[in-house]
């Protein structure tokens, strides 16, 4: 049997899957943490069988060479991975697709690093490390940025002096690519749309969140940004705030622009709302239990991607369905239910005993065979489209199980 390495480095990290080439379904899937200190551990989860977590005294190459001594425990050499696919979270305009990793691609991937300074130069280096360790080994970069690239200029631009585009390439990408990609393709099929012919709004929820407008399976908006600070409220990220923000702190505050950036990005959302914690599970429990703080979070978390699913509305010419999806999508059958009732102007009418199972009995719809529009819930998986795009590229291989 052979297989697709799914890799996702972080600076300190890299997250792993192991498909086969015929199934969407991983043989198992893992973690390494904490590279390069004391703390340093590795988390193994198979398909079937025991969950194996243990230190390591490793860096990233370390890490990787672990990895590859403890497969043939679950009936894997390495010399049966026949492709790497990695995640790369930003493109640019460089890359409008997946592609096999030559050194070409690789200076380029390089040269985003300005627009992904705590990404990309993880993802390269990944990249850098397999290469090393089995130069043979075909390797494929799939990128976060590269379904938004069919946006049209006047969906991307920003409304500053065009030379900022021209010269420093200042506009909206778009992030978690990977994800609405796949969860387009599913919703499409599995409601029977024409690949040709769909219109759907979708929104990704976890700690980082993003909202995109799907025309005929091809990104048209998406809330993200130049980076993935714009857009919807996240678990620590502020989304949308008046750009004189940045001024009116350092004016009343004397805080530096880092501590701005830091502050917006790390302390904000959820977190900076509630100041309780960046988890939707804490916070509903929180407010179940009366804490107003968290419910306030909550509130305006919903309202927001209300707002801006109706914004993105603009780019379609009806709506087919608005899926549901991430970690927050797919588990809170209550902020579904919150924000679509928001959205009262598209005359949403929520099947509460589908929504409760988030619709497993129902192909994912969560609305009544009366309700004017659709919703649905999509459970995404980025790294099945990761290895999908590996095998294509690699093994002339389409289908998926």
């Amino acid at each position: 049997m052979q297989f697709v390495l799914v890799f996702n480095s972080g600076s300190s990290s890299f997250k792993f899957s192991l498909f086969p080439t015929d199934s969407d379904a991983p043989l198992l899937n893992g973690v390494a943490e904490a590279l390069s200190t004391p703390e340093a551990n590795m988390k193994i989860v198979p398909a079937e069988g025991e969950v194996q977590r243990f230190h390591i005294d490793a860096d990233h190459q370390g890490a990787i060479a672990i990895l590859v001594a403890k497969l043939p425990e679950f009936g894997v050499n390495f010399t049966d991975v026949v492709v790497v696919g990695h995640r790369v979270v930003h493109g640019g305009e460089a890359f409008s697709e997946s592609v096999v990793v030559d050194d070409y691609s690789l200076g380029k991937m390089e040269s985003c690093s300005d627009l992904a300074p705590l990404h990309n130069p993880a993802a390269v280096l990944g990249i850098r490390l397999i290469g090393e360790l089995y130069p043979n080994l075909p390797q494929v970069a799939v990128f976060d940025t590269a379904f938004h690239q069919t946006l049209e200029k006047k969906a991307y631009l920003y409304a500053v002096p065009y030379h900022l585009y021209e010269q420093q390439g200042v506009r909206r990408y778009g992030f978690h690519g990977t994800s609405h990609r796949y969860v387009a393709g599913e919703a499409i099929r599995r409601l029977g749309l024409p690949e040709s012919d769909n219109q759907l709004l979708i929104a990704h929820l976890g700690n980082g969140c993003s909202a995109t407008a799907v025309s005929n399976g091809k990104s048209v908006d998406t809330t993200m940004g130049l980076t993935p600070l714009e857009g919807l409220v996240m678990g620590t990220r502020s989304g949308d705030v008046d750009p004189s923000l940045h001024q009116f702190l350092q004016d009343r505050l004397g805080w530096s622009l880092q501590k701005i950036t830091d502050v917006l990005n790390r302390e904000s959302g959820l977190l900076g709302i509630s100041q309780i914690s960046n988890d939707m599970r804490t916070l509903v429990e929180a407010a179940e239990n009366g804490n107003e703080s968290a419910q306030l979070a909550i509130d305006v978390f919903c309202f927001r991607l209300a707002r801006q699913l109706a914004g993105l509305a603009a780019s379609l010419s009806r709506i087919d369905a608005v899926v549901f999806t991430g970690g927050i999508g797919e588990n809170n059958g209550g902020l579904r239910k919150k924000v679509l009732e928001s959205l009262a102007i598209f005359g949403f009418t929520v099947d509460g005993s589908a929504n409760a199972i988030h619709g497993k009995e129902s192909a994912g719809v969560i609305t009544t065979d009366t309700s004017p529009t659709r919703a649905m819930v999509v459970q995404t998986n980025e790294e099945a489209m990761i290895a999908r795009d590996a095998k294509k590229l690699v093994l002339g291989v389409t289908d998926h199980a």
